[in-house]
C-alpha cells in the first residue's frame, strides 16, 4: 500500500498539514473541489474510515512510500500541476480567459478590433463564447428589421469564395467568424485575409484573376474592406508541418490579429474547465442543470471523469454531458455504458 503525507489540506474545514496517510484512492476531482481518499488511523480525532481530504491539486501531497494506486500515477504523470498554482488559481486563470474573449468579441461586433484568432482544445466552449455574443447583437438587428451582419463559416473555403464572402460583409460591424474553418493551409485565401486584415487605414482587397462568379454575382474584382474577422481554431498556431511558404503567411496573418490562447493546453486544465464553468454557472444550475441531478450525481460524474481521463476519448464539455446523458438513461449500469462508448477504442 502506498503512503502519502497531506502538506496541505481540510476534512470537514478541519486543516491538515504534514500529516501521513495510507492512500485508498487518487486525487479525484468533484463540483467541490479535489480530493484524495485515505485510511484514518488516528490522524482525525474522528471514529471514521477512509475519509476523503479535500486538497488543492496534485501539489498538496506527496508519496512517501510504497507504490501509489493506478489513478493516482495517472495524475502524477499526466497532469503535472505548477508548485504556486492551485486548482482554484487554474480555474480563475481559465476563467479570466474566457471573459476578455466575451470582451473581445464585442469589440468586434463594435468594430474596436478587427482581427482576432482564438486558440484551444476543441469542446470547452470557444464558439459558444463567441456565437452568445453574436446572437445579442442580431437580436437587436432583428427588432429594427435590419439584415443579420455576422457570418458563421465553418468548413472549406476556397480562396473565391472567400473574396466574395468578404464582399457581402464588407461593411463596418460586420463580423465574420471562421469556426474551425480550414484557412490557414491555403496560399490564396491566406492572401485574401492579410490584404482584408491589414494594419493600414485602408484595406483593399484585389482578385486578379478572371472569375466568371464574380461577374455572374456582380462582385467587383477590388473593394475596401470595413468589417473585423475572428478565427476559432483548435490549432496552437505554432507552425507545425506547413510548408514554409504557407508558414510565412500565417505568420503574417497572425501579425495582424490578436491572438487569445485560452491557456487549456493539458488534460488537467480541460478537466479544470470543465469544473470552471460548473462553479461559474452555479446559481442557475450548473453544468447539468438540465438534468436535475443530485449533488451526489453531480460528484460521481466529476469523479467518474477525472478517475478516467487518460481512457477518455475526448476531455471536454461535451464528454461531460453524454456521461450525464448515460447517467440519466441508466442509473446503476452507466460506468458500464460510459467504458464501452466514451473511452478511446
Amino acid at each position: 500500500m502506498a503512503s502519502i503525507k497531506i502538506l496541505n489540506g481540510t476534512y470537514r474545514n478541519q486543516s491538515v498539514k504534514n500529516e501521513v496517510f495510507t492512500l485508498v484512492k487518487g486525487l479525484t476531482i468533484g463540483a467541490k473541489g479535489s480530493y484524495v481518499t485515505v485510511e484514518n488511523s488516528g490522524q482525525i480525532n474522528i471514529d471514521i474510515s477512509p475519509i476523503r481530504i479535500k486538497v488543492h491539486g496534485a501539489g498538496s501531497f506527496q508519496f512517501v512510500d510504497g507504490a501509489p494506486t493506478a489513478v493516482a500515477v495517472a495524475v502524477a504523470e499526466a497532469h503535472p500541476v505548477k508548485q504556486s498554482e492551485t486548482d482554484e488559481q487554474a480555474m480563475d486563470r481559465i476563467g479570466s480567459r474566457f471573459a476578455i474573449l466575451d470582451g473581445m468579441s464585442k469589440a468586434c461586433i463594435e468594430g474596436g478590433i478587427r482581427a482576432m484568432i482564438v486558440s484551444g482544445p476543441p469542446g470547452v466552449g470557444k464558439s459558444y463564447g463567441v456565437t452568445t455574443q453574436m446572437e445579442k447583437a442580431s437580436l437587436f438587428d432583428t427588432l429594427k428589421d435590419e439584415d443579420s451582419r455576422f457570418q458563421i463559416v465553418k468548413g472549406a473555403i476556397s480562396g473565391i469564395g472567400l473574396f466574395a464572402l468578404l464582399f457581402k460583409y464588407k461593411d463596418k460591424k460586420n463580423v465574420l467568424v471562421f469556426d474551425d474553418c480550414d484557412v490557414f493551409d491555403d496560399a490564396d485565401v491566406l492572401n485574401v485575409l492579410k490584404g482584408a486584415l491589414d494594419s493600414g487605414k485602408i484595406r483593399r482587397i484585389s482578385w486578379n484573376k478572371d472569375s466568371r462568379i464574380l461577374r455572374e454575382e456582380g462582385i467587383p474584382n477590388t473593394f475596401n474592406f470595413y468589417g473585423s474577422v475572428i478565427f476559432i481554431t483548435n490549432l496552437q498556431m505554432k507552425g507545425g508541418n506547413r510548408a514554409k511558404k504557407i508558414e510565412a503567411h500565417v505568420e503574417a496573418l497572425k501579425s495582424r490579429c490578436h491572438y487569445l490562447d485560452l491557456t487549456i493546453h493539458t488534460e488537467r486544465d480541460a478537466m479544470l474547465r470543465i469544473r470552471q464553468v460548473h462553479r461559474d454557472t452555479a446559481d442557475c444550475g450548473g453544468l447539468f442543470k438540465d438534468y436535475n441531478f443530485t449533488d451526489e450525481q453531480t460528484n460521481e460524474i466529476m469523479d467518474f471523469m477525472w478517475s478516467n481521463h487518460t481512457k477518455l476519448s475526448e476531455v471536454s464539455m461535451r464528454m461531460a454531458l453524454k456521461v450525464a446523458d448515460l447517467v440519466r438513461v441508466n442509473k446503476t449500469e452507466w460506468k458500464t455504458w460510459a467504458a464501452a462508448t466514451c473511452f478511446k477504442a
